[in-house]
């Protein structure tokens, strides 16, 4: 029960802080402008905090192809990440004997394709630097090059998730059970292989 909870608690503040970085609008940005995945802002030289936010209402509102290929990746990882985290709730809420598939490799690959899926999204966002909206915020910006462009918190923040997501994946995997048997040893006096039946205790 308390293992659970323990993976059911990490689950969901990985998939809280996969939903900030992707609503973030601070990817890239300049003095004057950011945008992300989703949102993008703009507002006056003098006063940061007088910021105007829009956000893409739909994938065919992301101005370039390798933007919305990226933003469709970021997204399904972030809907894995939150159907494994609802799993581990309920593997944390409901009796053990109602649930006994709980801690099965099912759900490791679900953690596995969610990493990955993150992964390449945000391999493949920088592409999107190459574009006209990226170029006219960014000044000579190009594919995997940011202009005048600052990298963000934003993005800082999904690689940060995606590396958790994969380390949850290194802690959760199965460890090999040690089988217990006799004990051989070898004796370089004799030349022998001595076996040690085990001992009870």
């Amino acid at each position: 029960m308390m293992e659970s909870s323990v993976w059911a608690a990490l689950e969901l503040s990985l998939t809280c802080i996969s939903a900030l970085s992707l609503i973030s609008p601070a990817w890239f940005q300049t003095a004057t402008f950011s945008f992300g995945v989703l949102t993008y802002c703009s507002w006056p030289q003098s006063d940061r905090w007088n910021q105007s936010c829009r956000t893409f209402g739909a994938l065919d509102d992301i101005p370039d192809f390798a933007w919305k290929v990226s933003a469709a990746f970021l997204l399904g990882g972030w809907l894995l990440l939150a159907f494994n985290a609802i799993f581990f709730l309920s593997w944390a809420l409901v009796p053990k004997g109602l649930c006994p598939g709980r801690g099965s490799g099912k759900m490791l690959s679900m953690q596995s394709a969610a990493a990955t899926t993150t992964i390449v999204g945000l391999l493949v966002f920088p592409i999107s630097l190459a574009s006209p909206f990226a170029k006219e915020a960014c000044g000579a910006s190009s594919v995997y090059r940011r202009g005048q462009c600052q990298l963000g918190w934003g993005y800082v923040t999904a690689i940060l998730s995606a590396v958790l997501a994969s380390l949850l994946i290194v802690i959760r995997r199965p460890r090999m059970t040690q089988v217990r048997g006799p004990t051989v040893l070898f004796s370089s006096d004799t030349e022998k292989i001595i076996l040690v039946p085990e001992m009870s205790k």
